[in-house]
């Protein structure tokens, strides 16, 4: 059996694959005392297209200058894509590898491609013995692939003189007992040595490499810490702690978590890779764990928005990543905006106060309340909003679908009527909401764009703020005043994005009047609240 360990490949993607060349050089001797077998240090690519760091490339330069324990062999690692498009395959491969394994410092080179890339591909494999590599092919994203189709795979790679086949958890979907029938599978074809690379969605990335092992699987990938996209890997500290009671011997992985301590830890701190509730539904549903890794680190997105973009991704197929489709995944409402319900039997010619959900409400909730019981405004507040007395509440609105099946039940607890899409939304929540005081406004979302009717609107977003500027415009308010909208900080991208989309509101034909009074951060017409009283 065999670990490699591919932190500084797996792991580039948080960070450009520019390590600290000290701590690569730390690295290389933690895994000879670790008992790890081939470190895969990178990437090797002829793409240079935007910065990356020298594990995108892993020249044989870069080797050289670094301090190998001669105990372990060096593997790159090569997509397919790359030796797919343009040259001839050899040409790419004579420039990708202008050294053979004697001369040079790789000893293992691994090509990781799509089912739909493999035969195409596998040639490769015959130049690159020819030069004295060894040589790993990675199936990508093999989970939701039939007995027929893994077994055809297998049969094809049985012609060719390949070192390891490889099979990939990409989805972080698998459990044990797929695991082993995927190897069951394909040892119908391929008597030769299998690998493993595990992905930690559901937690399993290290019982699935165990299990995979059991069923005998002998190449085993894992990274220091999990470091890898989205929820990450088997972790090598986990995986060495394994191999050496089956070894039946000692290593020495103390260098290994001072390692970790000293760097890894705090740099996951920082970039936030590892399982959590996303990453397990990811799993579940075979959605790429891109999409999550991405939505993670946009702060426009809230728990709520990441959760519809999971059960939307799950209904349109999220396998591939797209930036469209994680576009889409934030539209909830298609078609044309249908309610039966208009706005201006209650709006027309009133001031209406709309409490948002930022602090100002509860900061400032006592002139509020006087301001409320002096001058009547209409007030509105957005979704749960509850900072100020319940009887100074009039409606309250709500347009997002996870907000709105997360808050059912505190909505049976509130007296005031919601207004809401009802018609619009999924079945199941429309059944929640049954026996709640609804008010059914349509909404249709079209992009840079505010149109406003009697019973029906169009948005450029879902956010329920626009939502309700929108049905106080469709009621033909005479002002709104707006409190508890406090903003982000200034370097927040939420805060441009909302200032984008007032500016367009404001725009707008037949908007009503917007004025902020209390303090907020967005670009908006203010008064005091002190001085409405």
């Amino acid at each position: 059996m065999l670990i490699i360990d591919c932190t500084l490949r797996d792991g580039g993607y948080y960070n450009q694959w520019d390590f600290p060349l000290e701590v690569m050089n730390q690295y290389l001797h933690t895994m000879a005392d670790a008992g790890v077998d081939i470190v895969e240090l990178g990437l090797r690519s002829l793409i240079n297209d935007d910065f990356k760091g020298p594990c995108a490339y892993t020249t044989d330069d870069f080797i050289l200058s670094l301090q190998v324990p001669a105990q372990l062999q060096i593997a790159v690692m090569v997509n397919a894509v790359e030796l797919l498009k343009g040259e001839s395959l050899e040409a790419v491969l004579t420039k990708l590898f202008p050294t053979d394994a004697v001369n040079g410092p790789v000893d293992v080179v691994r090509v990781a491609c799509h089912v739909h890339e493999f035969e195409r591909a596998l040639p490769a494999c015959q130049w690159l013995k020819q030069r004295g590599f060894l040589v790993g092919f990675n199936l990508m994203q093999i989970a939701d692939r039939s007995q027929q189709e893994i077994e055809q795979l297998a049969k094809v790679a049985a012609d060719y003189p390949l070192d390891a086949l490889y099979f990939a958890d990409s989805m972080g979907s698998m459990d044990p007992a797929q695991t082993v029938q995927i190897v069951q599978w394909l040892r119908s074809h391929w008597q030769g040595a299998l690998g493993i690379h595990t992905h930690d969605n559901m937690g399993l990335a290290l019982q699935n490499t165990l299990a995979a092992l059991d069923a005998g699987v002998s190449w085993l990938d894992a990274t220091v810490t999990g470091m890898g996209r989205g929820p990450g890997n088997a972790r090598t500290e986990e995986l060495v702690i394994e191999i050496a009671a089956r070894r039946g011997g000692k290593v020495n992985f103390v260098p290994l978590l001072a390692l970790i301590r000293s760097y890894f830890q705090p740099l996951k701190n920082k970039c936030g890779w590892g399982s959590n509730p996303y990453y397990y539904l990811s799993g579940k549903f075979g959605i790429h764990p891109t999409y999550i890794q991405e939505m993670l680190g946009d702060s426009r997105y809230s728990e709520e928005d990441i959760l519809a973009a999971i059960e939307y991704l799950r209904t349109t197929g999220g396998k591939k990543f797209s930036n469209q489709n994680l576009d889409a995944s934030r539209q909830f409402y298609q078609g044309e905006g249908r309610g039966s319900w208009q706005p201006a039997e209650t709006f027309q010619g009133r001031t209406v106060l709309l409490l948002g959900t930022g602090p100002g409400v509860a900061a400032h909730k006592h002139a509020i309340e006087l301001y409320i019981r002096r001058q009547q405004p209409l007030v509105v507040a957005l979704n749960t909003q509850s900072a100020i007395s319940q009887e100074l509440i009039d409606l309250r609105i709500a347009c997002h679908p996870m907000r709105l099946l997360a808050d059912c039940k505190v909505y049976r607890t509130l007296p005031q009527p919601l207004i809401t899409p009802l018609s619009q939304l999924p079945e199941d929540i429309q059944r929640e909401l049954d026996g709640i005081d609804c008010f059914d406004f349509g909404l249709t979302l079209v992009p840079q764009q505010f149109e406003f009717h009697a019973t029906s609107a169009v948005l450029p977003t879902s956010l329920v703020a626009c939502y309700a500027l929108a049905v106080a415009a469709a009621g033909q308010a005479e002002e709104v005043l707006m409190a508890g909208f406090d903003g982000y900080a200034a370097e927040d991208p939420r805060n441009s994005e909302m200032n984008r989309l007032l500016a367009l509101y404001q725009d707008a034909e037949g908007s009503a009047p917007i004025t902020a009074v209390t303090p907020t951060r967005y670009e908006l017409k203010s008064r005091s609240i002190y001085g409405l009283v």
